[in-house]
């Protein structure tokens, strides 16, 4: 047989190249849903558990004591925060270069966001009351979800993660503005859910 007879078209080698381009893709590129669902099951639950402890007036819908409803919110924080370790570590690859610096300043830049984020509360916790302070270490820490979601879109031009991010953001100021029940609610039901939401969006754009 000539090798010409065993030589590819055209047409079969741009194939070739678009599947092996494909799976490349999908081999360096995590999966973005066990990440959203982990931090949208984290705000739902421990929000969800702040709204019940403080109601919309003030008034406590389920009488659930405040380190409770902290320790429910922050230890869920730090679940989905063990996730989202897990998900990042897939993008172990022999790649290098600047792409790989962009992503080790970003982690980086979320450690030193909360390290400030508790310096901040800490210091002004001692002259609120109990429910402004829950209201604030909430608020900062959103704060600083929102930011850092709305900085990784712009770095990696991903579009949904930086509308999610600005999504948290209006949220975040509206629900504070508003009062802690509301907050706690806007932050249960439109932060937790819309992570979720973006999560799916962002499967469907990689299988694009």
């Amino acid at each position: 047989m000539d090798d010409d007879d065993q030589a590819m078209s055209p047409e079969e080698t741009l194939r070739l190249i678009e599947q092996q381009g494909s799976a490349a893709v999908h081999r360096l590129t995590p999966d973005p849903v066990p990440h959203y669902l982990a931090w949208g099951l984290a705000w739902l639950v421990g929000f969800g558990a702040f709204f019940l402890r403080q109601g919309l007036s003030g008034t406590p819908y389920v009488p659930i004591p405040d380190g409770v409803a902290m320790a429910l919110l922050f230890g869920s924080m730090s679940l989905a925060m063990l996730v989202s370790s897990l998900t990042m570590w897939q993008l172990r690859s022999p790649v290098r270069g600047a792409s790989q610096a962009r992503g080790a300043m970003y982690g980086f830049a979320w450690f030193f966001g909360f390290f400030t984020m508790w310096v901040i509360a800490l210091r002004f916790t001692p002259l609120l009351a109990p429910a402004e302070v829950s209201l604030l270490w909430a608020s900062l820490s959103m704060m600083v979800v929102a930011v850092l979601y709305m900085a990784g879109g712009a770095i990696w031009l991903v579009r949904p993660m930086f509308v999610f991010g600005a999504g948290l953001a209006v949220l975040n100021g509206v629900g504070t503005a508003a009062g802690p029940g509301w907050h706690s609610l806007l932050m249960a039901v439109g932060a937790g859910g819309g992570s979720v939401v973006a999560g799916l969006m962002l499967r469907r754009r990689a299988r694009r």
